[in-house]
């Protein structure tokens, strides 16, 4: 292992409600080789978490550093060969320490689910990154990775089986069971904030192609806004709402595209729902959830009514309780066609909280892959995604921590 930093792996924000489920799972799972420190803002709670993460934890550096501080970011990223930061919101919180890693030349691992931030961080640092060696890699959880690494997989099978370029592409989510946290809220809201006051932040969230390379080289298909209603797919035959994080998984899918050169087809058309069966209550139970996702949406966007929300929903630093973070699970299938007529699926599947239990381990994961497997990854540098950074080589570490990704061909 390249041991030209002190550490190999960074947890900024550790002590944080995501941070702490990080740093439990690399106190479990990290080689013991790799060198692993604990970041944030306050030296007694991280040493706090290290005694009680104890066993190999127990002798992991410490390190203080703030958001708001670019010294010290500059610091932290001069340490590691690798941070995974959970400091969010990001678009309010992030952007500092994305330069501090692209300057230094040091890998950069996060769980956005935030376009505006995505796209803040392409324009000011990608070229930057590329020049440095940087891989940035935003949004190595829940979203984007199982819809990012499965659209891989159907490519490289639609590939190897010469069936030609990917074209009509569909994530659905079959099963989707946990909770959320006080963060993921303040990141939604901080968003929303950001659309409300201007326009063209507006416009950016609702473009299909938001964080395309190239956004005016992109292929003119016609409609690709998300699904906002019910909609029955009379390929799959079911009936079909919304999946509410669909407008940053489609959005970094297409931006994996687009960074291979288009290499998934020129007609890859690609959208995620949340199925719900055949049958007149399948299509209710889908009208509920499209209803309770605008008001929620809707409540969280003015101020009076997400004042309301706030006395009964999580604040920042409270989550799922560690019942639901074991019991919790998510199941997806995502079908592709090809330009030759032949059809795929690739099945995702995790046990745990998809948003907590499945992420801490797709990001510890991320972590440990970026640290470790370097002469396995795509020789790219830039703004990635975890596709286009990843690939293959963090496929295989889910698929070791227990985690289900397999594409077959089903048809044609």
């Amino acid at each position: 292992m390249d041991r030209d930093r002190d550490l190999d792996v960074v947890v900024f924000g550790a002590t944080g409600y995501v941070g702490r489920l990080v740093a439990e799972y690399l106190a479990g799972h990290a080689p013991p080789e790799v060198r692993v420190g604990l970041a944030g803002r306050s030296a007694q709670r991280l040493a706090s978490l290290r005694t009680r993460l104890g066993g190999a934890a127990a002798t992991w550096p410490l390190l203080v550093a703030d958001a708001a501080d670019p010294g010290s970011l500059a610091k932290l990223a001069q340490a590691t060969r690798v941070v995974a930061t959970t400091v969010g919101p990001y678009l309010r919180h992030g952007l500092p320490l994305v330069e501090a890693c692209a300057t230094t030349g040091t890998d950069y691992a996060d769980l956005t689910g935030e376009v505006l931030f995505v796209r803040d961080s392409i324009d000011r640092y990608h070229a930057l990154a590329t020049r440095t060696g940087a891989r940035i890699v935003h949004c190595c959880g829940v979203d984007s990775v199982p819809s990012d690494l499965g659209v891989l997989l159907l490519h490289q099978a639609a590939r190897a089986d010469g069936a030609g370029e990917l074209t009509g592409t569909t994530l659905v989510v079959r099963a989707f069971k946990g909770g959320f946290s006080g963060g993921t809220l303040a990141s939604g809201k901080v968003e929303l904030d950001e659309i409300r006051s201007s326009r063209h932040r507006r416009r950016v969230v609702a473009d299909p192609y938001a964080l395309s390379p190239q956004r005016d080289a992109e292929p003119q298909l016609g409609d690709e806004r998300d699904l906002a209603w019910v909609e029955h797919d009379p390929g799959l035959g079911i009936w079909t709402g919304p999946f509410l994080m669909a407008g940053i998984n489609t959005r970094v899918v297409r931006r994996s595209n687009a960074l291979q050169g288009w290499a998934y087809g020129r007609r890859f058309r690609y959208r995620e729902v949340t199925g719900f069966g055949t049958g007149p209550a399948a299509r209710l139970r889908a009208a509920t959830t499209a209803a309770g996702l605008g008001a929620l949406r809707a409540g969280l966007a003015f101020r009076p009514s997400r004042a309301l929300l706030d006395r009964f929903l999580p604040a920042p630093g409270e989550g799922p309780s560690e019942e639901t973070r074991r019991t919790g699970f998510l199941r997806m299938d995502i079908h592709a066609g090809t330009a030759t007529g032949a059809r795929y699926r690739c099945r995702v599947a995790a046990q745990g909280d998809p948003g907590y239990a499945a992420t801490s381990v797709m990001f510890g994961e991320t972590a440990l892959c970026l640290a470790l497997d370097r002469d396995r990854l795509p020789g790219t540098a830039g703004v990635l995604t975890p596709a286009t950074a990843l690939g293959s080589a963090l496929v295989d570490r889910l698929r070791a921590a227990g985690q289900t990704l397999t594409a077959e061909r089903t048809g044609g």
